[in-house]
């Protein structure tokens, strides 16, 4: 019996933080840690999705189908989850990635847009996949709006919607309001994805927990963009002392945490000066390693790119911005 349903991101929030370059040892080796620790559902992906791969958005090490075949051979109870981002996927990006064994997406759309996901969350339904509507950037609409896109994926037949802190700039009063309104409104679970870029993941979530969501994402070690995500570990932990059962093995959880996952992470997941004025101002966690990259080229300070990216809410597609706003700060010098 699980009172709540912790989803494990690392193969694929986790991709932006190692460049996209996870070895299908490294998969292996954490979805078998995943899968003996008791985790239900761990996503495997891009770190954009499938078909992300690309000059866009980095290209992978890896092919991902591949990854996605290699964490399912591993598994002997937990079942893989891939993401999929209309415009960057399309369904037949789906189609393989059943094929290989997946058995949930999560189509995710900025948070204005369910309406483009109609088609791809209904092939998902049709090959019988547990499917989810993530509604990214949630910070950028207001409740109503957010209630309103909830309902259109709830037609489309998502089994699941998501409120999604892309950005890490959620407060927890304003994630209540948003997981009570989806309660209220719509009849199918509701879940929560996490950004730690303020330091409020485990406290974000865990408003969301009291407000009725029942699916929370999390990383091992906190692996994802930007700042990362609500700590997986660290999250079980803190259910488990509350009495919500979660069906995950402590020790397991933090055996694969730190014996797996700690060795091959490529940098500290701290709250840095960029990583938290990205949350501040509302920015797409996936930018992290672009806006560091662009103000190295146009030395330029990186905090004045991502308040600039705040101010034109950028959102996640948009990141050939980032070097165009760099360039115009390098102009006004």
């Amino acid at each position: 019996m699980r009172d709540v349903h912790v989803l494990d991101v690392s193969l694929r929030d986790g991709s932006h933080s190692m460049k996209h370059a996870f070895t299908e040892r490294q998969v292996r080796d954490i979805a078998r840690g995943l899968d003996q620790a008791g985790v239900e559902y761990f996503e495997v992906a891009h770190g954009d999705g499938l078909g992300g791969s690309s000059l866009q958005y980095g290209f992978s090490l890896v092919d991902e189908l591949k990854l996605i075949e290699a964490a399912v051979d591993e598994c002997q109870q937990a079942e893989v989850a891939v993401l999929l981002i209309p415009g960057i996927g399309i369904k037949e990006d789906i189609k393989e990635a059943v094929k290989v064994g997946a058995k949930m997406a999560r189509i995710a759309t900025h948070v204005t847009e369910a309406n483009i996901a109609a088609q791809h969350i209904a092939m998902s339904k049709e090959l019988g996949l547990k499917t989810a509507g993530f509604l990214m950037m949630a910070h950028m609409a207001q409740v109503d709006v957010i209630v309103e896109q909830a309902k259109l994926f709830e037609q489309y037949g998502a089994d699941i919607i998501y409120v999604t802190d892309s950005a890490g700039h959620l407060l927890p009063n304003q994630v209540t309001e948003r997981i009570q309104a989806l309660k209220q409104h719509v009849h199918c679970d509701i879940g929560f994805h996490a950004h730690n870029n303020m330091s409020l993941a485990m406290a974000n979530s865990l408003a969301a927990i009291e407000a009725g969501a029942t699916y929370i994402d999390g990383s091992l070690r906190a692996l994802g963009a930007g700042s990362g995500n609500t700590q997986t570990e660290a999250l079980v932990a803190v259910l488990d002392r509350l009495h919500i059962q979660t069906g995950i093995d402590l020790y397991k959880i933090i055996d694969t945490a730190n014996n797996t996952v700690a060795p091959i992470l490529p940098r500290p997941q701290e709250i840095s000066g960029s990583s938290l004025m990205m949350g501040y101002a509302g920015v797409y966690s996936s930018f992290l390693l672009h806006t560091e990259k662009a103000a190295k080229q146009f030395q330029v300070d990186e905090r004045d790119i991502l308040v600039e990216l705040g101010k034109r809410k950028a959102v996640g597609g948009q990141e050939d911005l980032i070097y165009e706003v760099a360039q115009q700060l390098q102009y006004a010098k």
